[in-house]
């Protein structure tokens, strides 16, 4: 299940987007912190980073169509991580544990990027679908 809500977090008001579906929440937090996989889930991304799975203090700047941006990792905890991006606070990324093998990935956007709503609501799918991609590769070479 998709949705996009309005909600208060700890750090203020947000425009949450997040997507329910039937995953372990810590493989799925595996493909959120590593950088080398950013572009499978948000491909008008590039990204260059100090660390290739991120933790607090990881730098390194992210490419939107048209140009880079210096981006830096504020804080990493409890499956859940914030950054700026060019000095302005970006989108929390996070996932929680909804239990039998469920996780909710969640986007919380800031007032000033609620416009990139529409790209948030398309990564959170396809976070779903690399993963299902990965269980179903998992899954035949096990047939093998």
């Amino acid at each position: 299940m998709t949705r996009i809500q309005r909600t208060r977090t700890q750090d203020g008001r947000r425009l949450e987007v997040s997507h329910v579906f039937e995953a372990p929440p810590a493989e799925v937090w595996d493909l959120l912190v590593d950088t080398t996989r950013w572009t499978e889930w948000l491909p008008i991304v590039g990204v260059e980073s100090t660390d290739r799975r991120i933790q607090a203090g990881t730098s390194g700047r992210i490419r939107v169509p048209g140009v880079w941006l210096p981006f830096v990792v504020t804080d990493r905890a409890d499956r859940r991580w914030t950054w700026r991006i060019a000095g302005a606070m970006g989108a929390t990324h996070r996932v929680d544990d909804l239990g039998a093998k469920r996780c909710r990935v969640a986007f919380e956007l800031p007032p000033h990027a609620v416009g990139s709503a529409p790209l948030c609501l398309d990564a959170v799918e396809r976070i779903e679908r690399l993963w299902d991609a990965e269980r179903s590769e998992t899954a035949e070479a096990g047939t093998d």
